[in-house]
């Protein structure tokens, strides 16, 4: 195919693109501007007027709707699949496609292929990530490098990558991910690999594959072509898969590493230390060895690869082994924490280039529980690029993303410090920031730590962060997002999705739980109390909030900051209407709930008459839903009763419905309801315990992700010989000799007394260790003794090893109980990878 001229191998015109995807070019909006940045999520633009929208219909979403809102912040480009009279209207420039998703990894794939540097195409179950940002640690020095951000390996995130590609370039380090069987051919299209890299294999996505054989098969694909092939012997699917895969293509070099058997690489024997492992091994006869700052073994294994990788091209072994001393953690995940003068601290200063600070400028973006954003950046090193070029577009990217204070450090952001029109200071050391800098400068703000890892960023944040006792919660924002998505995936498209946050949304946090729930575009909130809506209004959530518990005390504030009450009764009805009368404006929106069955709060159906006449002649109300409780919806044993409850909920709301001209939303499944009642959708669902990781069966569990994990740490380990006690009132007695572990967490945290003296456990080192002793304030005590253990070292008391599901079956009791009990005293920690 022959296009125009590029202006550079990375801009093109919206013909040119149109070309390329084999689209209709529909031009509302001939601005004469080039298409530089690729854009799929509307939430994360920064060049509008060079960006190219691809309106993606997904399972849960559909880009469409979006393109209105994109618009008006500047975009005019936009790649469609539906293009409707609507879209006619709008000022804007549209490629018209069969399947948006296929136009992007089209041009995607057209744009690799203009290239002719080597590809190095990674996949495998786990570790592809961290092999690849390891790469790019050992092999920067040397070459320009372009990579994957993140784990951008999908078959949206795979384009996205390609695109990043350009003539500087001279190495490409791309991740594939699949989950299903026909994914690997089109990433293999798009990525064209001329070298490959097969980390091992395991049980991710098992569920989507007749088994491991066939998931074997589907991701060699991505080797289909390969000049040379990196992987491990020691796996016989992969090891035989490759023979009867690959063994037709003559041109294919193996390079194999083994502990076991003869290879290529042949790893002896591993030694490992407290903080390091030195890995032995055999490269055409000659003995090497490297040290890496790493002692788990899928470090071991992530290194090993690194180290074949450089053999392949061609690094000396001296050289190897003095990079490998020095590799670097990657950082998997963006961490927010409690600050200092009620800041928020997201730390991510493990490492600091362009594709990584964007990511965690979008995090930052998302925050609203605070009117000023702050990043604290250090220099980027070893770039490879022109340095007032690659500063300016820093520059650029802090103006666009909204940041509006700014901390340099480092020698080479103090020279382009003219380039920055963002409020700023900047300092040539992390030292002398500590040295000049005062905790007073940083009130009510949130707070991004971006820093390359030399510079040493952990004692800032150590600065900034809130002091807190080692015991903390950690909220992993990417599982909340699942477990939504998945209950969207249950609900037809027209459904609205009410998120239940009430009592800190279940113990895992308020505005930061609330915030995400509002970036990803649920419909309405739900708190108990208007003091909870009040908090999360004062932290920018703009979302409609319905408040489940009102209290006449509360009405002004309810008003004010423009809350909806849930009406239950008459009394509640006449003291909202005393308030109203002292206002003027829009008419107050309330929620009216039925009581259908549970008996406890509601109108009756004999009321109905009453209520509509009086609601119908009350001007300074509106019905903004209709709504009621199942009881029992997630027992199968009371399904009879339920659809009772969801028979009068659609008798008794269409009653209602008739009496007013507007429309009124219905609503009455909760996360049980949704899964086992879909029927019964009406026009909202309301999503409580489900979106935390919890469902009220085995096979709906398996679908969900663990939100929560509170961990705390051992403060002491004690040798306690047989027939002695341990606790309180003597009650935990020893059999034989014992190792006792004294873990910083008690019941003032949460933890229920009824769990001690072997009712409960804990996970240390991986393993189950019970409780000994009753549980006290602080503290409670383990029983070690078969588990290898130190002081300092980390204890789960709930999390993936060990279910909230679990914990609240041996108290027989709910999980709803686990999970709100923890007290506010433990810190919260969220973050997203």
């Amino acid at each position: 195919m022959i296009l125009g001229p590029l202006m550079s191998e990375s801009s093109y015109t919206t013909e040119q693109i149109t070309e390329i995807v084999g689209g209709r070019l529909v031009m509302n909006s001939p601005d004469d501007h080039r298409i530089v940045d690729l854009l799929t999520d509307s939430r994360k633009i920064i060049h509008p007027e060079t960006s190219l929208f691809f309106a993606i219909n997904g399972e849960r979403h559909d880009g469409h709707k979006f393109i209105p809102e994109l618009i008006v912040q500047g975009v005019r480009n936009f790649v469609v699949s539906d293009y409707s009279e609507n879209l006619a209207l709008l000022q804007a420039n549209f490629i018209v496609v069969g399947e948006s998703l296929v136009a992007m990894q089209k041009l995607a794939a057209w744009h690799r292929q203009r290239f002719h540097f080597p590809v190095v195409g990674i996949t495998g179950s786990n570790g592809k990530t961290i092999v690849k940002e390891w790469l790019y640690q050992l092999l920067r020095a040397d070459k320009n490098i372009v990579r994957s951000p993140k784990s951008f390996n999908s078959q949206v995130g795979v384009p996205l990558s390609l695109w990043l590609m350009n003539e500087e370039n001279q190495l490409g380090l791309i991740e594939a991910g699949i989950s299903r069987p026909g994914e690997m051919e089109k990433l293999q299209s798009m990525i064209q690999p001329t070298i490959g890299i097969f980390t091992n294999i395991g049980s991710a996505h098992d569920e989507n594959f007749i088994g491991p054989q066939q998931k074997v098969e589907e991701k060699m694909k991505l080797f289909l072509g390969v000049d040379t092939l990196i992987y491990c012997k020691d796996f016989p699917l992969i090891h035989d898969t490759v023979q009867h895969t690959l063994f037709d293509q003559e041109n294919v070099r193996y390079f194999t590493w083994s502990k076991k058997s003869k290879a290529d690489l042949q790893i002896g024997r591993i030694t490992k230390g407290t903080d390091e492992s030195e890995i032995q091994g055999v490269y055409n006869n000659q003995f090497h060895k490297i040290r890496i700052p790493f002692t788990d073994d899928a470090s071991v294994d992530n290194a090993i690869h690194c180290w074949s990788l450089m053999i392949v091209l061609g690094y000396e072994q001296d050289l190897i082994k003095e990079r490998m001393h020095f590799l670097n953690p990657v950082a998997m995940r963006l961490e927010m924490k409690t600050g200092i003068n009620n800041t928020s601290v997201i730390n991510d200063s493990y490492n600091s280039d362009i594709g990584s600070l964007t990511i965690a400028l979008d995090f930052l973006n998302q925050q609203k529980q605070h009117n000023t954003r702050t990043i604290i950046l250090s220099d980027i090193l070893q770039s490879g690029r022109n340095e007032e070029n690659l500063y300016r577009e820093v520059a650029g990217l802090l103006l666009a993303k909204g940041v509006d204070k700014m901390i340099g450090i480092g020698d080479a952001i103090l020279r382009q410090q003219h380039l920055f029109s963002t409020p700023a200071k900047f300092f040539a050391s992390t030292e002398e920031f500590l040295r000049d800098a005062s905790i007073s400068d940083f009130r009510e703000e949130t707070i991004l730590l971006k820093g390359a890892r030399p510079f040493g960023f952990e004692k800032i944040g150590k600065m900034l962060q809130q002091k807190a006792h080692e015991t903390v919660m950690e909220i992993n924002l990417n599982a909340l997002v699942h477990n939504l998505n998945y209950y969207r995936s249950r609900v037809k498209p027209t459904t609205k999705m009410m998120a239940m946050v009430k009592a800190m949304s279940y113990g895992s946090g308020s505005f930061e739980i609330a915030n995400i729930l509002q970036f990803h575009h649920v419909d309405y909130l739900a708190v108990a109390y208007t003091d909870e809506g009040v908090d999360l209004r004062k932290t920018g959530i703009t979302l409609p909030i319905m408040v489940m518990n009102p209290e006449v005390q509360s009405f002004e504030a309810m008003i004010r900051y423009r809350l909806e009450p849930e009406i239950y009764n008459f009394r509640l009805l006449n003291q909202l209407n005393e308030v109203l009368r002292k206002h003027d404006g829009e008419p107050f929106r309330i929620h009216i709930k039925f009581d259908t069955g549970m008996r406890r709060l509601g109108f009756e159906e004999s009321e109905l008459n009453e209520l509509v006449v009086r609601l119908r002649n009350n001007r300074n109300l509106r019905i903004e839903s209709v709504f009621s409780h199942l009881a029992a919806s997630d027992e199968a044993e009371h399904d009879g009763f339920t659809r009772i409850q969801l028979e009068r909920f659609a008798r008794m709301s269409k009653a209602v419905q008739e009496e007013f001209e507007y429309p009124i939303c219905k609503h009455i499944l909760n996360s049980s309801g949704i899964l086992r009642f879909s029927e019964a959708q009406f026009d909202m669902v309301r999503l409580g315990i489900g979106l935390y990781g919890f469902a009220s069966t085995n096979n709906e569990q398996q679908q969900l992700q663990h939100v929560a994990t509170l961990k705390t740490t051992i403060s002491q380990i004690k040798s306690v010989p047989a027939n002695e006690t341990i606790g309180y009132s003597r009650k935990g007695k020893l059999t034989r000799d014992s190792l006792i572990a004294t873990v910083a967490i008690g019941y003032a945290d949460g933890i229920n007394r009824r769990l001690g003296n072997g009712v409960g456990t804990m996970i240390v080192n991986g393993k189950r260790a019970p409780l000994v002793g009753s549980v006290c304030m602080d503290m409670c005590m383990l029983d070690i003794t078969d588990i290898p253990a130190r002081e300092g070292d980390e204890v789960i008391v709930f999390g993936s090893e060990l279910s909230v599901n679990e914990v609240a079956t041996a108290l027989g009791t709910i999980p709803y109980e686990i999970i709100a009990g923890v007290s506010q005293r433990v810190k919260r920690v969220y973050y997203q990878e």
